[in-house]
């Protein structure tokens, strides 16, 4: 784990409904098997939290009330893999919702690395380049691969209030645009991936 201080948290963003990937809601997309990265065959939301566990002392996975079968396998793959749950009673409300119910399940950690859980191909260096920014003093930092801007994206512990005021759909885009990030350089395609469209882009 490159983060010897242990205090910089993952939070895996797994409680939203996929509706993008199955309208009808039939199946869960973080369920389905990642066909990319390292974690291939493994379910989207394991192979994106063992890329964060490879590098963080602690991933806390937001998650819905295990309220039918889908929802509760989900919740039993991510302790499999190691995660502690976050349950999220307003995670309709949007993305930022989760975001807040993360950070505060976690508040006292120096910072934040917020993931999503349906990117699975991100690779471990990418993970530690941002912990080791956190580290070293950045507010913000995120990854960019071929000047394209991804995930997953770090929050030093200065913003706790702020992440946890979060409201509606547009995640931390308020506080990103508050604190410019520090953007660092990857050759990591995997940032990009978007399962829902099978591209990079």
């Amino acid at each position: 784990m490159s983060d010897p201080a242990g205090r910089t948290v993952g939070i895996l963003l797994a409680a939203g409904r996929g509706t993008r990937y199955d309208p009808t809601e039939r199946t869960l997309k973080l369920l389905a098997p990642a066909s990319r990265g390292p974690g291939i065959g493994a379910p989207l939301a394991a192979a994106a939290a063992q890329t964060l566990l490879a590098e963080l002392p602690r991933v806390t996975a937001v998650v819905r009330v295990a309220d039918r079968d889908e929802q509760r396998r989900l919740h039993a793959v991510l302790r499999s893999v190691g995660c502690a749950l976050a349950i999220c009673d307003d995670a309709d409300l949007g993305m930022s919702a989760s975001i807040a119910c993360g950070i505060r399940a976690e508040s006292h950690a120096s910072g934040w690395l917020i993931a999503l859980g349906d990117m699975p191909a991100i690779a471990p260096s990418t993970v530690r380049a941002l912990v080791t920014a956190l580290r070293d003093g950045a507010t913000t930092v995120v990854p960019v691969y071929r000047g394209q801007q991804g995930h997953p994206v770090g929050f030093a512990a200065v913003l706790r209030d702020e992440l946890l005021a979060l409201r509606g759909d547009a995640g931390a885009r308020a506080v990103l645009q508050a604190h410019p990030p520090l953007r660092i350089d990857v050759d990591d395609s995997g940032i990009l991936y978007d399962v829902d469209l099978a591209t990079e882009g």
